[in-house]
């Protein structure tokens, strides 16, 4: 069997098992991210030879781009979730988590990083970077529910919405670890570069692009479609269309694009609120990211029995479980502090940070951009992150929710 062949074989089956994996998730109460990472870990272990290599630094621009369509295609679909009106008041929460609890995580994870795990300055900055954003792939077992669900929490909105925005606000922390190896490098490079154009010009045109985006669409879609019948808007794809679209413009000029896909899903959401079409756009984008999901979670298990984890010590397993266990809870716990919210739903918050494919996105594309050292390191450090998120918090979101009895009510 050609490598060719098996990569069909191995797409075709995943996304085959895909189709029943929810309501089989649903059923035993455990999230389908681990099964399928299991299936990769058990289909490499046997077959791993037949099958391509999962390992990132084997396909540096594959496993980059494909990590990047899918929090691109999931940052729509989270902002289509969410109903409720944005203002500073009611989403002080998730703006607390992606100011105060993010530069906490990156702080942490920098420190720890250079004085317990011996790594050089930009990768110490790189890790906290990488590791510091909630992913919005992984995270949809305690996220919101379709539009226009009426029983949405503050836990739910709260990990929806922050999931959805801190993916572009990390960025530039990204691009300060990069800056930090051009400089060590001796490469054209500076802070106050970064401080202008990666901190300020690129999240402020991201977010303009985007707001114009979701509006020029709303306005089409539902707008025209009252006075002309014929653009009556009748297919879900338009999500995706849309989703390629706003993030290719705002990339060409030279902005944020997971910032702008967000706001621009977010605005459009908003635009004839009651829409059944905003339905269909959801459900279409959930079915697609699933679909790319099912693929890089075998790949991932794949990457777990195939080397990517042969640097781990000791140090760095400490290291995550401190990080998933200890540093995100509590440094959401303090950036909640003062917020009139439960007790239970700042526990709830804490401690659903999951890591995931957006973690993946950001070291590979540090790593492609530049040279950093102690490659090999971060990715085991990233990828032991991941994986002890995905057991931990998949099998414990249904019940951990259950058991706290997050409170519920309407968003709007």
């Amino acid at each position: 069997m050609t490598s060719y062949i098996s990569i069909i074989l191995l797409i075709g089956l995943s996304t085959l098992l895909m189709v029943f994996m929810p309501a089989v998730s649903k059923k035993i109460g455990i999230s389908y991210s681990i099964i399928y990472v299991i299936i990769g870990v058990v289909l490499y272990a046997i077959f791993g030879s037949a099958l391509p290599s999962p390992l990132p630094s084997s396909n540096p621009e594959l496993t980059l781009h494909l990590t990047e369509l899918i929090v691109i295609i999931s940052l729509m679909g989270t902002g289509i979730k969410i109903d409720r009106d944005f203002s500073f008041k009611k989403w002080n929460t998730p703006l607390r988590l992606i100011s105060f609890a993010m530069l906490l995580c990156i702080a942490a994870c920098f420190l720890l990083g250079l004085g317990f795990l011996s790594l050089t300055l930009p990768s110490a900055i790189l890790l906290g970077a990488v590791l510091a954003p909630t992913d919005p792939v992984l995270a949809s077992d305690v996220q919101v529910g379709p539009p226009n669900d009426q029983t949405k929490s503050e836990t739910k909105f709260s990990l929806t919405s922050e999931a959805g925005l801190n993916d572009g606000m990390a960025f530039p922390f990204v691009w300060l670890a990069i800056t930090f190896s051009l400089i060590a490098q001796q490469k054209e490079a500076s802070i106050l570069n970064w401080i202008g154009y990666h901190l300020i010009y690129k999240i402020i045109t991201g977010g303009l692009i985007g707001y114009l985006a979701g509006k020029a669409v709303g306005f089409l879609i539902f707008k025209l479609s009252k006075k002309y019948k014929v653009l009556k808007p009748t297919q879900g794809f338009l999500a995706i269309s849309l989703t390629l679209c706003v993030y290719a413009i705002t990339e060409i000029a030279h902005g944020y694009g997971f910032i702008a896909v967000f706001v621009s899903a977010l605005v459009l959401r908003h635009s004839e609120k009651e829409h059944d079409f905003h339905l269909e756009l959801h459900d279409f984008t959930e079915q697609i990211e699933r679909l790319l999901l099912a693929v890089l979670l075998l790949f991932f298990g794949g990457a777990i029995v195939s080397g990517i984890l042969e640097v781990l010590d000791i140090k760095m397993v400490i290291f995550c479980f401190v990080f998933v266990l200890i540093i995100r809870p509590l440094s959401a716990y303090i950036s909640l502090l003062g917020r009139k919210i439960s007790f239970k739903d700042k526990i709830a918050i804490g401690f659903f940070g999951i890591r995931g494919m957006g973690s993946i996105f950001y070291l590979s594309f540090a790593l492609v951009t530049t040279t950093f050292t102690q490659e090999k390191e971060l990715w085991a450090i990233v990828a032991f992150t991941i994986l002890i998120s995905i057991f931990i918090h998949g099998a414990t979101a249904d019940r951990i929710l259950k058991y706290l009895k997050v409170e519920t009510r309407s968003e709007k």
